[in-house]
Formats: structure tokens, sequence, C-alpha cells
């Protein structure tokens, strides 16, 4: 019991650090990589508040996902929708008092995991049904494809068949905050369930998954179309047109 808690501890810390730490630095390498040329897909918006908006609707509504097509927009949003469900409904576990807020949206966080392992399942289909996808898809897409469906799919066994002991789970987790570890309950699906969220955290910053905070940087949907207004310069070329 006492290994098993004490490489658990080890483990999310580790992935905790690898996880920021590599988030932070491909963040700080996105922001500085120069954007030499105005290529916004058109039709873009023409201001800034425009920009926001147009961002807005890709962060939420899959706006470009949608109308390339529709099968896909449907699962990937079931996926990312479902997922953000189950993340509010586990953040019971790090706070107490948990907020309102969360407490109300728990019933709903069960059927965001059923959404999620569906929404999983349409995006690997197509990765074998669809020719010209199954023709680009690597190994590696396969693997975080089944990580996730295998992460929710325990998250739901635990919630439907095989029931743990949420409390101490809870105390675990908040233990990590303060240093003051508790026990964490040997049930193996519950071992096996967080031992893959942890190698998730850890593969983050190196994988595909990076088009979470990519999205907010890429040059064809955070310009602003106004070539013929106003010239656009990439900062290493004005200095050296200055020089």
């Amino acid at each position: 019991m006492a290994f098993l808690t004490n490489f658990y501890v080890f483990l999310f810390y580790f992935a905790a650090f690898v996880l920021v730490a590599g988030l932070a630095r491909k963040i700080i390498q996105y922001a500085r990589t120069p954007a030499p040329l105005k290529i916004p897909t058109t039709p873009a918006p023409t201001t800034g508040r425009g920009v926001v908006f147009r961002m807005m609707r890709e962060v939420v509504l899959f706006e470009s996902l949608f109308r390339g097509n529709k099968w896909t927009w449907i699962f990937g949003w079931m996926f990312h929708f479902g997922l953000l469900l189950v993340t509010l409904r586990h953040l019971r576990y790090f706070i107490e008092p948990v907020w309102f807020p969360i407490q109300l949206v728990q019933p709903f966080g069960i059927y965001g995991g059923i959404a999620m392992v569906v929404g999983l399942a349409g995006l690997w289909a197509r990765r074998f049904l669809v020719d010209r996808v199954k023709y680009i898809t690597s190994t590696s897409d396969h693997l975080i494809l089944g990580l996730l469906v295998a992460i929710g799919c325990t998250g739901l066994l635990m919630k439907f068949v095989f029931h743990v002991d949420v409390v101490e789970i809870k105390h675990f987790f908040q233990g990590l905050y303060s240093y003051d570890i508790e026990p964490l309950p040997a049930d193996p699906l519950l071992l096996l369930h967080l031992f893959l969220v942890a190698m998730l955290m850890i593969i983050f910053p190196y994988s595909k998954l990076l088009h979470a905070p990519g999205l907010f940087f890429s040059p064809t949907r955070n310009q602003v179309d106004n070539p013929r207004e106003q010239r656009h310069i990439a900062p290493w070329a004005r200095k050296l047109e200055r020089s």
C-alpha cells in the first residue's frame, strides 16, 4: 500500500511538472515564431474585434471543421464537449468546499463521459474507414486515441460497474497540494485509470494534442485581413529594413 501510494505521488508530481514545463516551453516557442506573411484564411475579419469573435467561434463551435466535414465535426465536438464536462466534474476531487457550479455539473459529467467515448470511437473509426485519412494516420495517432478511449472507458467502468471510494481518492489528491500524503485505494481499475491519466499528462506537450494551445497562435486564424490598409512586416524583417 505504501509503495503504491508513494509511486503514484511521484508519478503525478512528475507528470504535472512535465505538463506545465512542456506547455510553457511550447507556448513561448509559438509566441516567438515569426509570421512573415499576412495569411488569414478568407473570409477573414478586417478588425481586431472580428478576430476575437472568430477565435471564439473556432474554440467553442469548431467553425472551420464544421465547414470541412460534418461527420468529423459531430464526433470531434462530442469528444471535446464531453471532455469539458468530465473535467468540470472531476474538479470536485481538488477543491473543498465544492463550488456550487461544480455541484450542478456533476450529473451532466456522467453523460459527458459517455459522449467523450462515443466521439473518440467515431474519430478513431474514420482513421480506419476513410482512405485519405488512413493514409496519413501514424502509429502515434492510434496510440493517443487508444489512450484517450482507455481513460474514458476505465472511468465509466468505475462509475457504473466497479465502484471505488471517491472520498479516499479526494483525500489523496488534496494531500498532494499540502504534501500531507494520504493512502491511495489499491483498486486495480483505479490504479490503471490514474496511470493512463498521468501518461496523457506526460505526452501532452510532445504530441499532436498541442493543437489546443497552438490554435491561438495560428496566423491563418489570429491575423486581421488588412494587407491593403496596413503593411505587415515581421519583427525580424523590420530590423533588417532599418539596418
